[in-house]
């Protein structure tokens, strides 16, 4: 079976799509950027067609096994992402004992060699499967775990918390931007061992995940992204983010007119023909002014995580006047404010409106809000910028549909692996008629 990828390297995360010949998506993948831009697109590519796997084995085992396919690779997934980042905490706790001996004592390095001896035991809880309100990412998710420990070991005198937590973070950078730990089918093996399951099923599935082994191939990857010219793909398979979240949005609503997409280190506005066609834009990219990283900044300044935001900001009584969204100046304005009495929550509900309002500035120079409007990007998963964003849109341009697909932070990506499944070149133009991708499916 021939496939065909998308890589959408942001300034944050890192994504990847992976589609079949009939443009169906089999596969996503997802990690944060780190430092290393080459590592995260790997990371990112080997995710999605892991995940492409996971689907394909699905469709295999239900052919003899009916609905009960879907429980057995249910249980695999979650065995396989646990067992990953047991592999990984292995990695990462070697380095920080060895560090915490180095640049504290004897006594640092036992304790903390203890942290994560609990950690790992308590592997399922620490990093099974998530809400859809907490990261999953290995990255956050030790660092979660690993410094609410350190603190009750401090308190009990137990470990020199400075020490302990100079050595994570200078650990978890090496282990992060380090090659992976196994191959696949050892990452297979180490699931299959955590998930437990009935020898049966477990001969079923390692034939059959041998069997797709052999059947798949990547025909074509094209990338894009903000850090897109670090790709290892040939000029003919890098396109500019304008095009691929263009294509993207279009086949997943093909009414769609106006793209707005907020990403990690810049805010596009585009407006689009019935086929697709991207006919204007307008782009922030000077800097990361009311973009995802200046939201990461206001959680830091504020101790809160970036999913908080948010549903804080909604519980605002009112929207405090915010003077600038520059990321320079943002923390100070913030102690400003906090210092004069202002709720957090008021403050919080000012600065996603004012993130929106330099958005409808962008909408306006492109040409407006046309027809459908489709937001796209990991911010659109936050609640408070999407009632800001109806609510503006509303008052300027009257009623209109806005579209946000539970994926939407794989759009660019997917755009990509368009490009990708119809040969690059010029902006393809999709026949009458042709359905949208399927890109909420299941068993993946």
């Amino acid at each position: 079976m021939a496939l065909f990828v998308g890589v959408d390297l942001g300034s944050t995360t890192s994504k990847a799509v992976v589609l079949d010949e009939g443009e169906r998506v089999l596969g996503r993948g997802l990690t944060n950027t780190r430092s290393n831009y080459d590592v995260a697109a790997a990371v990112a590519r080997v995710e999605a067609l892991d995940d492409a796997r996971f689907t394909l084995l699905e469709r295999a085992l239900s052919v003899g096994q009916g609905a009960r396919a879907a429980e057995l690779i249910r249980a695999l997934r979650r065995a396989w992402v646990v067992a990953h980042c047991v592999e990984r905490l292995g990695a990462l706790g070697e380095r920080v004992v060895e560090l915490s001996g180095k640049n504290g004592s004897g006594k640092d390095a036992r304790a903390v060699e203890q942290l994560f001896a609990g950690i790992e035991a308590d592997a399922d809880a620490a990093f099974g499967p998530l809400s859809d309100d907490r990261s999953r990412f290995f990255r956050d998710l030790a660092s979660a775990r690993f410094f609410a420990d350190a603190t009750a070991a401090a308190q009990e005198q137990r470990l020199a918390y400075d020490v302990a937590a100079s050595a994570f973070d200078q650990a978890i950078v090496e282990v992060e931007n380090g090659e992976e730990p196994s191959g696949v089918d050892r990452r297979l093996s180490r699931a299959l061992d955590r998930a437990g399951l009935a020898a049966a099923d477990r001969d079923g599935i390692e034939q059959a995940w041998g069997r797709l082994d052999g059947a798949l191939e990547v025909a074509t990857y094209v990338g894009t992204g903000y850090g897109r010219q670090r790709l290892p793909f040939p000029k003919e398979q890098i396109r500019s983010e304008i095009l691929c979240h263009g294509l993207g949005a279009h086949a997943l609503y093909p009414k769609t007119r106006t793209v707005l997409d907020i990403g990690g280190q810049d805010t596009k506005a585009i407006q689009l023909d019935e086929n697709g066609l991207v006919q204007n834009f307008q782009m922030n990219d000077r800097c990361a002014a009311g973009c995802g990283r200046y939201l990461g900044y206001i959680a830091e300044e504020m101790n809160l995580g970036l999913h908080e935001l948010g549903p804080l900001a909604l519980q605002a009584t009112r929207a405090v006047k915010i003077s600038s969204t520059c990321t320079v100046f943002a923390g100070v304005e913030l102690r400003e404010l906090l210092a004069l009495g202002e709720r957090r929550e008021n403050i919080l509900l000012g600065l996603h409106r004012a993130i929106l309002l330099r958005a409808m500035s962008l909408l306006s120079r492109s040409g407006g809000v046309f027809e459908e409007l489709t937001f796209t990007g990991g911010v659109a998963k936050n609640a408070a910028v999407v009632h800001e964003l109806k609510s503006l849109v509303a008052e300027h341009y009257g009623d209109r549909t806005l579209n946000i697909h539970p994926d939407s932070i794989y759009t660019g990506a997917l755009g990509a692996a368009l490009f990708a499944h119809r040969g690059g070149g010029e902006m393809p133009v999709p026949a009458r008629g042709k359905r949208a991708p399927a890109i909420a499916r299941t068993g993946g």
